[in-house]
């Protein structure tokens, strides 16, 4: 394992480097390399491990009994993902992680975490105030989603997720981390009728854009 990728976790924040190669060994930390378009977790089973992706990039999917598929998230390098679910301890899985890329992944049991051993590392408290912090944030972020997708029209739809996104990066200029599939699966929408609205959207003078990238007018 990389301990200056593994720094850069959030879940680490705050923990010196000399530190870390015993504080995994404490946690039972794993690093596994996945390839592109791999699940890792799949809907309907039971997990008591999460994931921290070291490289690549991850993906959370629900699919519905018809074969729709909404993306809950997408998860980059230095975060985390399954935790809610691993502590959450249910029967059954609602959703799959897939990967999007290559990646390298750690996985950590939650009950090491949660509940160390008796002579367990000083860090546990700031490794669970971490896991804290990363959990409510997620929180926020899952209720902007539902924010986007509780709206009428595709149209709003899209201007709420787009403005959104314009602010976070503090510029009318922006890219997405989706493309055009992945885009109608976050927000719930058929991916023909948000491109033929995205189109009228620009025809309307209110964006221009090529890709993933996006210009707010």
């Amino acid at each position: 394992m990389n301990l200056d990728t593994i720094k850069k976790v959030k879940l680490f924040k705050g923990i010196e480097e000399a530190e870390l190669q015993s504080l995994l060994s404490c946690l039972s930390a794993e690093a596994v390399y996945y390839e592109k378009d791999q699940t890792i977790f799949f809907s309907g089973e039971s997990i008591e491990q999460f994931g921290i992706v070291l490289s690549g990039q991850v993906k959370v999917v629900n699919d519905d009994y018809y074969g729709n598929r909404n993306i809950l998230a997408k998860i980059d390098a230095g975060n985390l993902f399954g935790e809610s679910f691993a502590y959450a301890a249910i029967d059954s899985l609602p959703v799959s992680v897939i990967t999007t890329t290559e990646c390298e992944l750690l996985f950590i049991n939650h009950r090491r975490l949660a509940a160390p051993r008796p002579r367990a590392c000083a860090f546990h408290s700031r490794l669970i105030w971490n896991m804290l912090n990363i959990v409510s944030v997620k929180n926020i972020m899952l209720t902007q989603k539902i924010e986007f997708t509780s709206k009428r029209t595709t149209r709003e739809k899209l201007l709420a997720y787009l403005s959104a996104e314009a602010k976070k990066t503090g510029s009318s200029r922006f890219s997405i981390p989706f493309n055009r599939q992945e885009l109608a699966d976050y927000l719930a929408v058929e991916q023909s009728a948000m491109s033929a609205e995205l189109s009228k959207l620009r025809n309307d003078g209110m964006l221009n854009f090529h890709k993933n990238q996006f210009e707010l007018l």
